[in-house]
C-alpha cells in the first residue's frame, strides 16, 4: 500500500511537471523544469508509466475546434499565412513538450529510453500510437544522419566502448575479448555512427571485412583463428554485420546512410577496394516455408510457378516444421542434390517475390531498399545452429555497385528487385 501510495505521488508530480514545463512559464523556464520532469518520469513503475503514457496520449493533443478552423480558412483562402496556421494547428502540444524535455542535459537520452518504453507497451495500448508517432518524428529530426558523426571503433577505442560492442553484436554474436580483438584487426574495420547529445553511445554500427573477392561463408570472416589478409590484397569490402544499439530509434532510417558513408571512407583510404558486398542473413525463410511458401502466383511466369510447385513437393516435411527437421538431423552436408536444387531455387524465389511485400524478410528489404543487386545465394554459408535455424545455412551477397543504387532504390519503390544472372538461373 505504501509503495502504491509513493507511486501515485511521483505519477501525480511527473503529470504537473508535464502542464508546467509546456506553460509559458515553462517556456521561460524550460531546462529546470524538464530535469524534474526526467526525474519524476525516471522513479515510475510499470504500472504508472502506463498511465502516463496515456496521459501524454490523452491530454496532448490538437484542438478539434482550432484545427477544423484553421482548414477552413486555409480552404478558403489558401496563402502563406493560412498554411501556417494550419500546420501550427495540427500539431499536437505534445511535441513542444517534448522539444522542451529535449533541454534538459539528459533530455535526448531520455526521450530515447521512454520511446523504447513505450514500444513495449504500444501493442497492448494502441493509444499509445499517436504519441509513439511524435516521438519518431522528433527523433528522426534529431538523428538526422547531417549531424551524426562516423567514428571507426579500433582496438583502441576506450574498453567502455568496446563492451558496448560486444553487448549489442546481434547477428554474429562476439565471443569475448579475444573475438572482438580478431574483427578490429587490419583485415577488418568497424564504424559507428555517434549523436553529439549521447557521448560514447553508439547508435548504430557496421563491421567490414577486407578481402581479395565476395565472400561466400561466414566462418571465414569471423572465426578467431582466421590469418590475418595483406592489404595488397584487399579488392572487397564485406559487410557482413550491421547492428542498432538505440531501440528507441526503431524505424529511424541510419543504416543505409552508414554503409553509403563506410563505402565512400572505404574508398578514400583505399582507392584500389573495387567491390562492395554484404554476406548476410536470411532471417524470414524457413516461417515462410513452414508457412507453405506461399508466392503471388500472378507475378511469376508459367515456368517459375511450375519450378516453384516442383520445389515445394520436393521439400514436403509431411507436417515438420523446418525445426523438426533439423532435429532429425538434416544438415547442408548431407543433402542430397535434388533437395539442394529446390531449397536454392525456393530462397531465390522467396528473395525475389516476397521481400517488397510489407512482411517480406527484413534484410533483403534493407539492401534492396538501399538500391543493392540480389547478387548470390550461398549454400552452406552459416553452419550455426542460428544460421541453420532460420535459413538452413543459407547466406545472400547483395552486391553494392556505387553508381547504380539510385536508379535500383527507384526500382524497388516500385516492388521490382534487381538480381543477377545467377540468381535469376536459379528460378
Amino acid at each position: 500500500m505504501l509503495e502504491r501510495f509513493i507511486q501515485n505521488k511521483q505519477l501525480d508530480a511527473a503529470k504537473l511537471s508535464a502542464k508546467k514545463l509546456l506553460s509559458a512559464r515553462g517556456e521561460a523556464n524550460a531546462q529546470s523544469m524538464a530535469v524534474k520532469l526526467i526525474d519524476h518520469y525516471e522513479h515510475l513503475d510499470k504500472r504508472s508509466q502506463i498511465d502516463f503514457f496515456h496521459f501524454l496520449s490523452s491530454q496532448f493533443n490538437p484542438d478539434p475546434a482550432m484545427v477544423l478552423d484553421a482548414a477552413n480558412k486555409y480552404n478558403a483562402e489558401r496563402n502563406e499565412a493560412s498554411l501556417i496556421h494550419l500546420c501550427q494547428a495540427v500539431e499536437p502540444p505534445r511535441q513542444e513538450l517534448l522539444r522542451r524535455v529535449n533541454r534538459a542535459p539528459a533530455g535526448t537520452s531520455t526521450i530515447l529510453k521512454m520511446r523504447q518504453t513505450l514500444l513495449t507497451y504500444l501493442k497492448e495500448h494502441p493509444a499509445f500510437a499517436a504519441t509513439d508517432a511524435d516521438m519518431h518524428h522528433l527523433l528522426s529530426s534529431w538523428f538526422n544522419p547531417g549531424f551524426l558523426e562516423l567514428h571507426q571503433i579500433t582496438w583502441n577505442s576506450p574498453a567502455q566502448l568496446l563492451e558496448k560492442i560486444i553487448a549489442h553484436e546481434s547477428v554474429h554474436a562476439i565471443d569475448g575479448w579475444d573475438d572482438l580483438r580478431r574483427r578490429l584487426q587490419p583485415d577488418r574495420r568497424c564504424f559507428a555512427f555517434f549523436h553529439p547529445q549521447l557521448p560514447g553511445e553508439p547508435l548504430i554500427f557496421v563491421e567490414v571485412a577486407l578481402v581479395p573477392g565476395i565472400a561466400k561463408d561466414i566462418a571465414g570472416l569471423i572465426h578467431k583463428q582466421t590469418p590475418v589478409g595483406e592489404p595488397k590484397s584487399f579488392k572487397a569490402a564485406i559487410f557482413y554485420s550491421i547492428s542498432n544499439c538505440q531501440p528507441g530509434l526503431k524505424g529511424v532510417s541510419l543504416g543505409n546512410f552508414l554503409i553509403k558513408r563506410v563505402a565512400q571512407k572505404l574508398i578514400e583510404e583505399m582507392p584500389s577496394l573495387k567491390t562492395f558486398s554484404t554476406l548476410s542473413p536470411i532471417p524470414g525463410w524457413s516461417a515462410w516455408l513452414d508457412g507453405g511458401a506461399p508466392l503471388p502466383e500472378e507475378k511469376l511466369s508459367a515456368v517459375q510457378r511450375r519450378k516453384w510447385q516442383e520445389a515445394q513437393k520436393t521439400l514436403s516435411m509431411g507436417g515438420m516444421n523446418w525445426a523438426d527437421r533439423l532435429k532429425t538431423g538434416w544438415h547442408p552436408d548431407r543433402c542430397a542434390d535434388e533437395e539442394k536444387t529446390a531449397i536454392l531455387r525456393l530462397c531465390a524465389l522467396y528473395l525475389m517475390h516476397k521481400t517488397p511485400e510489407a512482411r517480406g524478410d527484413a534484410v533483403g528489404k534493407f539492401h534492396l531498399s538501399n538500391g543493392a543487386t540480389l547478387h548470390q545465394i550461398n549454400w552452406a554459408a552459416d553452419l550455426s545452429k542460428k544460421g541453420l535455424q532460420q535459413a538452413g545455412g543459407l547466406m545472400v551477397n547483395y552486391l553494392y555497385e556505387l553508381d547504380k543504387v539510385e536508379e535500383q532504390h527507384e526500382a524497388f519503390s516500385q516492388k521490382k528487385v534487381s538480381s543477377s544472372r545467377a540468381v535469376d538461373k536459379l528460378v
